[in-house]
């Protein structure tokens, strides 16, 4: 066990948007970061999720929108802030807040205790005892693969939206973009002028406006969505993307080997396919009781452990700027009132 780590009245696992955003919130009702409370984090050094996104990405909403308070974003506040600034923006807020952050150390698992309000926090870097945990650790933290995604065998690549960075990975030849949400949409427009590209989509929608705060975080169009602009992008039948020269086709039922077969029956053999199929999120470490007995906001079947930033737990929006800090702010009342 870390010596740091240790006789905290909370921990806060994950140093993202959520994680920090519970940091500024005990930090505003009196707790000290390295003292009444410290945040942990499994990433290297500094490498939050921000650091993996696209080149070109920019959120959906504006800096006004995409700050935590009381630590707005630096510059023009009309701008659609890029994932790299973001990276420095957490980089900011975290510094503002005196938050040393301990890097490298994964939660595995927590219990209750003894009888008293004692939780056990299991590391890493070992077993820690505190009183209250927070589960930052995001509503999109694992990439959603299909089952039929490990069948396919096709001359180019085969890769999930969370590991593009830039068309230069896509070789030559036709793409298919499976997922229908803001990034598939995004990275069909961006891929049209470089590849022939199809996107699969289950049901063409409308656009979302960006002050909507939809629930899906990463694939949804979300305030921390990947999409680049607020203009309307779906419209009636995709037809900007099909302007664009973008084919659209049913959702995927199966793959088999180069081939792709549609829930239409049509089938198609991509050069290489890229799979904007969402994230599961990063609770998996919590015990079964938590993650199903909700009895509050934030709270969860074991007293002492709270969850922010993911809808099932905070409800619609939580994985968005807004949200997270109604989290935060719920969070951090609950635990200055526990005895």
């Amino acid at each position: 066990m870390r010596a740091g780590l240790s006789h905290r009245r909370v921990i806060i696992v994950g140093a993202g948007q959520a994680g920090l955003a519970v940091a500024a919130a005990l930090s505003l009702d009196g707790l000290r970061p390295q003292h009444e409370f410290v945040v942990v984090d499994a990433a290297a050094p500094g490498q939050r999720s921000w650091v993996s996104r696209w080149h070109s990405m920019e959120l959906l909403s504006d800096a006004r929108h995409s700050a935590l308070s009381p630590r707005r974003l630096p510059g023009d506040q009309r701008r659609h802030p890029r994932a790299d600034e973001m990276v420095d923006y957490l980089t900011y807020v975290e510094a503002g807040l005196g938050v040393e952050t301990d890097w490298g150390v994964r939660a595995t698992g927590v219990e209750h205790r003894g009888n008293g309000s004692t939780l056990l926090l299991s590391t890493t870097a070992g077993e820690v005892q505190t009183r209250n945990v927070v589960c930052a650790t995001g509503a999109a933290a694992h990439p959603r693969l299909p089952e039929w995604a490990s069948w396919l065998r096709v001359p180019g690549v085969v890769l999930h939206s969370s590991d593009y960075l830039h068309p230069g990975q896509i070789p030559a030849g036709d793409l298919l973009i499976v997922g229908g949400g803001n990034s598939g949409v995004q990275l069909a427009r961006e891929l049209s002028a470089s590849h022939a590209v199809t996107l699969s989509t289950r049901t063409p929608r409308r656009h979302r406006p960006a002050m909507s705060y939809p629930t899906a975080a990463g694939e949804g169009a979300s305030l921390l969505s990947r999409e680049r602009r607020p203009e309307p992008v779906f419209g009636d039948g995709y037809e900007q993307l099909r302007r664009a020269g973008v084919t659209i086709a049913p959702a995927v039922a199966t793959a088999d080997g180069a081939t792709v077969t549609f829930a239409d029956g049509a089938q198609i053999s991509p050069g290489s396919v890229i799979l904007a199929t969402g994230y599961d999120p990063g609770d998996h470490w919590l015990p079964e009781p938590a993650r199903t007995e909700r009895p509050r906001r934030t709270m969860t079947g074991l007293p002492g452990l709270f969850v922010a930033g993911m809808p099932q737990y905070g409800g619609r929006g939580s994985d968005t700027i807004a949200g997270v800090w109604k989290d935060a702010t719920t969070i951090a009342q609950h635990i200055i009132n526990r005895p």
